[in-house]
């Protein structure tokens, strides 16, 4: 094109500008060739007259379309120069808050100072295995790039971060560090990722400082390399140092500061060990108070000290020299403030003695004070002949104290890295690095020293090689795309690195100068001016000779040669070092030892060909000691080869103003930078060749609009676009075709879209032409309607008007003939109602006249009725009474012979005979004893009488006496007796009367008592009533927000059920992890051996199989509450405490102690009160009590008859046995028809029982005979019985002998007592009844106290409390009862369980005896037998159970599981192994062999683990296998004969059931398999559809017509992007989906579980939908908008298709479908801000933000999104708590719920396949 051409009217152009750098104009007036000046219009709408150079012809730079302005690669600008790069900057950074942008391979850094929400974990895993062009420039995505590269190509990378003091340098390489460590993961289990970053904070402690520029400056560079092994992962790391900044230890400028440790340790000395440091604030310190301000605001010194000690414990350094490390830092503080006095003379000075200072800084060194104290004011000459001690001056004196100050810091410096790179170190060998150099940028200040020059020389030296890098990327782009190459003219500025670094340069001129004993800084200038005087790059300043320039790439640089020999000799007096290699501490004599500094050379880095960056160093020696600056160039060489060995990376950081405000663009500092750090000679490059490449696809996409209608019709889209080409463009030089892409010369891409928004403009104007036509023709159809409407409603008001004049005349004539005849109505009306009222008088009178006399007849009817019934009554008692008499005295008569007859009766001995059935063999017994006892009484008869003889004369003689004696005394003491007897009677008289009073008094308090009782229960009743009329009261009231309570409390468990769900799927998912890491250690040497592949292992990627073994079935369960008080006990408090049902019965178990407690103090407190009532308490108890005699008869009796009835047991028992050993000894056949043993035990075991309880029954009869018997003897005699009388025994006529009658009266004695003990036990039951009354008594007034006192506690608070109150009591209430309930539950299921044991034992018993029957049968018929006899085998149905062996367990689980293919049962009974494997387990149980269970779950479990691992990426065997583990964990449950699992059984499926074993355990094993198998299954899906979501979703137009991306100019550099077209459509998608649901559908997969795994499938499309859309501007157009929504669309269509619509799958895309509206919606009013705001709840603010940041107009008639609505939409969300992560968690798991699913299929009519190989199972 021609310059008019470009030039025109409208045109847009860039002008400089003094403040702004550069400013934007336009052309009002078309330029012509010769015009002396540009007719401009500013932005400002001023005119402008802009003179353009005749000669050179130098026109202002063109501005690109708004369409290209924003790109994320400036070398996609179709208009390449500076104010081009500076404008796409600026509005990346102030519009779209991007502080990211490609420059080619550069990627521009810019620091926001502010915490930008864009390093998460979350963005990690984005960028990780993305192209480098794909999405969003990013820190990540150039780490991506390098990490990638190097699995590739197998080559070293490095990372170079450069920029000025304060632009992130530091920052950045943090986080590309960061970036490695997590996608990389470690090698080993040493953690030496969280040392590399750990390494961080101690660099930053003991390196960065506060500047005027930055308040965390490195003050060094620093070379990281962290190194990988085959498999790509971190094994070790090493750092190299450059050129500390020493003299910052000593002096630092105004609102600038030292090093951070300096602080961070005076803000920490208040602590206990770091009192002997004796430091107090920063300000009491020379070297550290200097810049004035010692605190940086927002900082916190002592934190972050805090974080440097834990670094330092983390990579491994010793708290003892930890605490060395900080005396040497304290030491240098007290050596500033050692103060030094100037002697008099001025040639000498001393340090005083005392001096406190350095008193402590010899004491942390471990010095002896008197030397250091000689040596700091002294210093040694050394001759040929002898050596000489000199004083020095004040300032000599200083400034060696400053040397000594900075050569301690260095030292420790470098044995503080030293100690790093040895914690970073690693045995395993390297097979790769990737390098990150955080370098000082170029820097000029107002004064530049010796430092400023080493730093300029660097930047120099890596300049050059990113010149040359970047020549070498653009000449192999050329040549791949078969370009013809052209040669590129770029600055070379090895002229300038001859100036510094050449022989006689610069620095070899300064080291000369050092070698001169009077060498001089004037000096060392002089002979600069003489030597490169003549140097292009070299000038002389005008006004100084103590200053040069060297012209540098970026700028010019004046340096001040004061103290540039000082500091590259770097001097230290050898007296200061040889007292400090004295020090008593190991430590400091080490920094300090000649060996020291030559460690590093040997430890610098391990496994690498990289020599170490300082070069030895003896400190001793100065003659031969290298100078700073040759150390310097050493070691920027050594870093430049390994630089040039490897593949690099650029990250150039921009500081965007001075101030450190976030978001502020300063111009002139952003251009500074960008000419200093070689972006500007990037786009140089890059604008000489074609810097705008458009693949062929795109370019036809996008220009299509200037194709012609013939030219579509061609099929091959690269002759289409060679034609389109050629026709618009039509200088060839201006393009070329590559292989690919198309090459565009600069402005091409600019004209390009000049006439592609020409075609759209045209085409604009003729839709607008139409439209407006249209809407005029349909304005005045609009009109013509209403003109016809309106004269309609006018006739029709007419019509209405005329209607209306009708109807009211009409109406006032029926009005008139309504109210004539109301009022004639009205008349009559009163005239009647006065007649009958008259009438109703007259009536009433005549009969109450009637009434009257008709009531006293009736009353005198009634009184005579009285009178006569009263006489009736009268006469009929006196005849019932005289009946009464009359047959009273005839029934007794009668009672009397009946009482006679009674009595004879029962004194007859067959009376006796019949009571006495069973006791005729004791009286046998007895007759014999009798018989013995009666010869004995003979015998002793005939002594006793002679006896007796003798004895009745001496009494006859005694009874005379004894009578003579009663006379005497009779005579005297009768009246005395008769007194006694008197006062006896008198008492006992008072006796009663006391007793009736008491019996009274008790009477009448128990009536009170009740009546109390009653009352208060009345009362209580009451009060319940009360309390529920309030609570129905405040329940009306509160109703609404008690329901709005609930709801969300009921939302609030969900949520809390979905978390302890999800945290428990984690902790199975963590637990497969940890058994697939077990695994890959076990493999790992197999793995080490084999050549590594190119793809990596992310330290994230875990597996889901597990080979390890489950416990097997456990009995042990939670007791009644002591047993939970035991596993308390137990297991902790704390973990005790976590369940909340141990918690409550613990409570429950404390308060129940507490009530006992309190029974058994009132009960103590009785026995006291009873022990203190003395003896008189004790009479009655001795009363009532049993004599010793009684008890021991009781007890005797007892004993006799257990002892009889055991022994009949025990021959009962014998018989048995005999009986059983006898049958089991038989050999006749008629055996086999008499019942087997266990009958005949149960049998006689029965009889036995009943023959026992007939004996108990006639013995208790006996009793009672007896019993009765002796009562009416005692009442009949009345006095002592006499063993001789007849009458003594009623039941008998016959002679009795003496013996038998004493032996029968013992037995009624010992009935007697019997009865006593029962009587008394009875009372004491009652008397414990009464005590428990009172109890309950008790305690229901304390609860009714407590209920009264809560009642009214409850009305003094609020209606909303009193409900929470009320509901608070009833929680508790119902939950003590629950827990009551669940002990009874225990309790019985204890019992319960006790006895299946005891049948099983029993079972067991018996199946041995029928085995051994079985055997015994078999040998006899083996034995009987002498020919085969052929037995047919009964037909039975199958019970639905398998048999197998022991031995064929193995096959059954290879042909079942491990070796079976789903395809081998397709056709079959869905779940046909889970159905096979459940018919062997209940065979198991049904002949109780427990191992048997064991093993053949155990291996079925592993064999499902092992097939899994093995298949891993196999979708249809993972969920063959999900479907096969959830139906046998439905069968486990369905037929485990839980009560809550068989509503839904049949009879038949009843039947079936498990009757041995509680599989509870293996469920909970097999459900947690299941969740790993889901979560496989999520993970295969996940990857099959990851990779085609982003390029169905965003990128492939599935609406054709609309351009969905925006190319961006192909500058995608990474060679990992795949060859060809690998885009995918959203039918492929679906295609998938389908296939996914037609598997699981077939293998028979529960529903609910197919919903869950497509609402978890939904969830990561929106998740990788909407990353990415975050994080790509190329996509967020509106066109995106629309295509998402019609995607979307298409998958909700998909959904209802197969019934999927209730999975919750189109709840999860709810973010991406209002982001999607977002993009379409308009952003411009305010109304448009809140129907955003209102609409995008689903999103968060900052992706609201960073949508509309990143949204692109893809047509210039389209407006970009202001600031100003972002600002108003931020303010609008700023209310809202938001998460603070930007991107979604695609990595996110719902938790998964396998809901129980019965099944209808009955064991019995599954069929086995011959296909499976099962032919070892029998049916049984």
């Amino acid at each position: 094109m021609s310059v008019s051409e470009l030039y025109s009217q409208y045109t847009r152009v860039w002008i400089p500008d003094p403040d702004e750098v550069w400013r934007s104009a336009e052309l009002t007036k078309d330029y012509k060739e010769g015009d002396k000046s540009l007719q401009l219009r500013l932005e400002d709408e001023t005119v402008q007259e802009y003179p353009v150079n005749v000669q050179n012809n130098q026109l202002p730079f063109l501005r690109n379309p708004d369409i290209l302005v924003g790109e994320n690669d400036l070398t996609a600008l179709s208009y390449l120069h500076e104010p081009a790069v500076l404008h796409n900057l600026k509005v990346r950074f102030l519009e779209s808050n991007h502080i990211y942008t490609y420059c080619g391979i550069v990627l521009v850094a810019i620091n926001p100072y502010d915490q930008l929400p864009i390093y998460g974990q979350d963005v990690i895993y984005a960028y990780s295995g993305q192209n480098m062009g794909d999405m969003d420039p990013h820190i990540f995505a150039v780490a991506e790039e390098a990490y990638k590269q190097m699995a590739r190509d197998e080559k070293n990378q490095s990372i170079i971060v450069s920029g000025e003091s304060g632009a992130g340098k530091t920052v950045s390489a943090k986080y590309a560090m960061r970036y490695f460590t997590t996608v990389s993961g470690s090698a080993s289990d040493t953690n030496i990722e969280e040392k590399v970053l750990a390494s961080s904070p101690i660099m930053e402690a003991i390196g960065n400082a506060k500047t005027t520029r930055n308040d965390n400056s490195s003050r060094f560079g620093k070379y990281i390399q962290i190194g990988f092994d085959k498999r790509y992962r971190i094994i070790g790391a090493n750092m190299r140092t450059y050129l500390l900044e020493k003299s910052r230890v000593v002096f630092q400028a105004d609102d600038e500061r030292n090093y951070h440790i300096f602080y961070q340790l005076c803000a920490a000395a208040s602590l206990p060990e770091f009192k002997e440091l004796a430091l107090t604030c920063a300000e009491d310190f020379f070297y550290t108070s200097q810049g004035g301000n010692t605190v940086i605001e927002g900082v916190d010194d002592a934190e972050d000290f805090e974080k440097t000690r834990q670094a330092f414990t983390l990579i491994g350094v010793r708290e003892s020299h930890q605490i060395s490390i900080f005396k040497i830092i304290a030491s240098i503080l007290h050596l500033g403030n050692v103060e030094i006095e100037a002697e008099r003379d001025g040639e000498s000075c001393r340090v005083s003695p005392e001096d406190e200072h350095l008193s402590n800084f010899c004491r942390l060194l471990g010095v002896e004070h008197s030397q250091m104290e000689h040596w700091l004011c002294h210093r040694k000459l050394v001759t040929t002949s002898e050596t000489y001690v000199k004083t020095m001056s004040l300032q000599q004196v200083v400034n060696a104290r400053d040397a000594l100050a900075k050569h301690i810091y260095a030292q420790l410096f470098h044995w503080i890295v030293e100690h790093v790179n040895k914690a970073l170190h690693t045995s395993l060998k390297q097979h790769s690095f990737i390098g990150v150099l955080d370098i000082y940028g170029f820097e000029t200040f107002e004064v530049n020293s010796f430092e400023q020059f080493c730093i300029n020389y660097a930047n120099e030296k890596l300049q050059q090689q990113f010149n040359s890098h970047v020549f070498k990327l653009e000449q192999e782009e050329y040549m791949k795309e078969q370009i013809p190459w052209t040669l590129i003219d770029f600055y070379d500025n090895q002229p300038c690195i001859d100036l510094i670094e050449a022989k006689l340069g610069i620095l070899d001129l300064l080291d000369e100068e050092c070698k001169v004993p009077r060498g001089t800084d004037q000096n060392w200038t002089q002979k600069l001016y003489d030597r490169h005087s003549g140097s292009q790059h070299f000038q002389k300043p005008r006004m100084s000779n103590k200053a040069f320039i060297v012209i540098h790439f970026a700028d010019k640089v004046e340096y001040l040669s004061d103290g540039f020999l000082e500091k590259n000799r770097d001097t230290v007096y050898e007296e200061q070092i040889n007292i400090l290699k004295a020090s008593k501490f190991p430590l400091v004599a080490d920094l300090f030892h000649d060996g020291k500094d030559s460690a590093p050379a040997t430890t610098a880095s391990s496994k690498i060909n990289i020599r170490p960056s300082r070069r030895p160093m003896k400190a001793s020696n100065k003659e031969h000691k290298k100078t700073v600056g040759y150390q310097f160039r050493s070691s920027l060489h050594l870093l430049m080869e390994t630089l040039n060995a490897t593949t690099p990376h650029y990250v150039r950081c921009i500081k965007p103003n001075d101030e450190k405000l976030p978001f502020r663009f300063n111009s002139k500092r952003a251009v500074q930078q960008l000419r200093a750090c070689g972006v500007l000679e990037t786009i140089r490059i890059s604008a000489a060749g074609y810097p705008s490449r458009w693949s062929y696809h795109d370019f036809f996409n996008r220009y299509r609009v200037l194709v012609k209608k013939k030219d579509l019709a061609n099929a091959d889209k690269k002759a289409i676009c060679r034609s389109v080409l050629e026709s618009l463009i039509k200088d060839p030089d201006k393009f070329q075709f590559g292989r690919t892409k198309i090459f565009f010369r600069a402005g091409q891409v600019a004209y390009l879209e000049k006439l592609r928004a020409d075609k759209f403009r045209a085409a604009t104007i003729m839709i607008q032409k139409t439209v407006r036509g249209w809407l005029q023709k349909q304005k005045y159809r609009r009109l013509k309607g209403a003109a016809l409407t309106l004269q309609r409603h006018c006739r029709g008001h007419l019509a209405r008007k005329l209607a209306k004049h009708l109807r009211r005349t009409r109406a006032a004539v029926v009005l008139q003939k309504q109210y004539r005849m109301q009022r004639a109505r009205r008349a009559y009306q009163r005239v009647r109602r006065a007649a009958v009222v008259i009438q109703a008088f007259a009536r009433g009178m005549f009969v109450r006249r009637i009434y009257h006399q008709v009531l006293r007849e009736h009353k005198a009817t009634v009184i005579q009725k009285h009178v006569r019934g009263r006489m009736a009554r009268r006469r009929f008692q006196r005849l019932r009474g005289a009946a009464i008499v009359i047959q009273c005295g005839f029934r007794r008569l009668k009672a009397k012979q009946a009482l006679k007859a009674l009595r004879i009766e029962a004194r007859s001995a067959e009376h006796l005979k019949r009571l006495n059935v069973g006791m005729e063999n004791k009286i046998v017994q007895l007759q014999r004893k009798i018989d013995d006892q009666n010869k004995e009484v003979k015998t002793l008869s005939e002594q006793l009488s002679a006896i007796t003889s003798a004895h009745a004369m001496e009494v006859e003689k005694l009874k005379k006496e004894v009578a003579c004696y009663q006379q005497s005394q009779d005579e005297d003491r009768g009246p005395q007796l008769q007194e006694e007897v008197e006062s006896l009677r008198t008492e006992l008289q008072r006796a009663h009367s006391e007793r009736k009073v008491l019996e009274d008094t008790h009477t009448r308090e128990k009536d009170e008592l009740k009546k109390r009782v009653a009352d208060l229960e009345q009362e209580n009743a009451l009060l319940k009533d009360e309390k529920e009329q309030l609570n129905n009261q405040i329940l009306c009231q509160s109703k609404d927000e008690f329901a709005q309570n609930s709801v969300k409390e009921n939302l609030m468990m969900k949520k809390e059920l979905e978390e302890e769900r999800s945290r428990y799927q984690n902790l199975v998912k963590e637990y497969s992890r940890l058994e697939q890491r077990y695994d890959n250690l076990r493999d790992e040497m197999t793995i080490l051996k084999q050549t590594p592949g190119h793809r990596r292992n992310p330290s994230n990627q875990s597996s889901l199989e597990s080979d390890s073994n489950y416990p097997s079935i456990s009995t042990s369960e939670v007791g009644d509450t002591e047993d939970t008080l035991q596993q308390v006990e137990e297991i902790g408090l704390e973990k005790a405490a976590m369940d909340m049902t141990v918690f409550l019965k613990l409570q429950k178990r404390v308060r129940e102690l507490e009530q006992e407690r309190k029974k058994l103090q009132v009960q103590l407190e009785k026995k006291e009160q009873q022990d203190g009532k003395g003896v008189p308490a004790e009479q009655p108890s001795n009363d009532s009590d049993l004599d010793p005699d009684a008890d021991l008869a009781y007890n005797s009796l007892k004993r006799q008859e257990l002892e009889s009835e055991n022994k009949k047991l025990k021959n009962e028992l014998n018989e048995l046995r005999k009986a059983v050993a006898d049958q089991a000894s038989e050999h006749s056949p008629a055996a086999a028809g008499t019942p087997d043993s266990y009958s005949l035990l149960l049998n006689q075991l029965r009889l036995a029982n009943e023959e026992l309880e007939v004996r108990k029954e006639e013995v208790l009869i006996l009793r009672t005979q007896i019993v009765s018997a002796d009562q009416r003897r005692l009442a009949g005699k009345g006095s002592e019985p006499n063993i001789n009388a007849r009458t003594s025994w009623p039941n008998s006529e016959k002679h009795v002998d003496q013996e038998d009658a004493i032996e029968a009266y013992h037995g009624v004695c010992q009935t007697n007592r019997l009865l006593e003990a029962q009587l008394q036990a009875q009372s004491r039951e009652h008397e414990e009844e009464v005590d428990n009354l009172k109890a309950q008594l008790e305690a229901l007034k304390e609860e009714m106290d407590r209920q009264q006192q809560t009642f009214c506690q409850t009305l003094l608070l609020s209606p909303e409390a009193q409900v929470e109150f009320g509901i608070q009591q009833e929680m508790s209430q119902l939950t003590n009862e629950n827990l009551d309930l669940k002990e009874l539950v225990e309790k019985l299921e204890k019992n319960e369980r006790k006895l299946k044991k005891q049948l099983k034992i029993y079972m067991k018993k018996v199946q041995d005896l029928e085995a051994a029957q079985a055997l015994a049968q078999s040998e006899r018929k083996r034995h009987e037998l002498n020919r085969q006899v052929t037995v047919q085998r009964k037909e039975k149905d199958f019970q639905g159970m398998l048999e197998y062996h022991k031995e064929d367990e193995a096959l059954l689980i290879r042909n079942l599981v491990t070796e079976l293919k789903p395809q081998t049962l397709a056709g079959a009974v869905p779940c046909l192994p889970a159905y096979i494997l459940y018919m062997c387990i209940r065979h198991a149980d049904y002949v109780n062999d427990d191992l048997k269970v064991h093993a053949l779950l155990t291996s079925t479990i592993n064999g499902i683990k092992k097939v899994l691992k093995k298949h891993n990426e196999d979708f249809e065997m993972t969920s063959f296998w999900l479907s096969n583990t959830c139906r046998l964990l439905h069968c486990l449950k369905q037929y485990s004969g839980d009560e809550g699992f068989m509503t839904q059984n049949t009879a038949k499926q009843n039947e079936h059931c498990l009757k041995n074993f509680d599989l509870t355990e293996y469920r909970q094993v097999l459900s947690d398999l299941s969740i790993q198998i889901y979560q496989q299954l999520i993970k295969i899906a996940e990857g099959l559809l990851q990779p085609m979501i982003v390029s169905a979703m965003l990128e492939n137009e599935s609406i054709q017509g609309l351009s969905g991306v925006k190319p961006t100019g192909y500058r995608k550099r990474t060679s990992s992007m795949p060859e060809g077209d690998n885009s995918y459509c959203l039918e492929a998608i679906i295609r998938q989906m389908n296939s996914f649901h037609t598997v699981m559908c077939d293998q028979g997969l529960d529903p609910e579980i197919i919903l869950q795994v497509f609402r978890q499938l939904f969830y990561m499309i929106n998740a990788v939908t909407l990353n990415n859309l975050l994080l790509r501007k190329d996509v967020c157009s509106w066109s995106t908008g629309m295509q998402l929504r019609y995607n979307i669309s298409q998958l909700e269509e998909w959904l209802r298709g197969r019934n999927l619509h209730q999975s919750g799958a189109v709840e999860t895309m709810e973010p991406l479908i209002q982001a999607a509206q977002l993009l379409q919606l308009k952003k411009k009013s305010p109304e448009d801000a809140e129907a955003i705001c209102s609409l995008c709840t689903a999103l968060s603010t900052q992706q609201i933000v960073k949508i509309l940041n990143l949204y692109t107009p893809l047509n210039e008639f389209e407006e970009r999104v202001t600031v100003a609505f972002i600002r108003t939409i931020q303010a609008q969300l700023q209310d809202r708590n938001d998460p603070q992560q930007l991107l979604l968690d695609f990595k996110h798991m719902f938790p998964v719920l396998f809901p129980f699913n019965p099944s209808s299929l009955t064991m019995d009519s599954i069929h086995i396949p011959a296909c499976l190989n099962l032919e070892f199972l029998n049916e049984v």
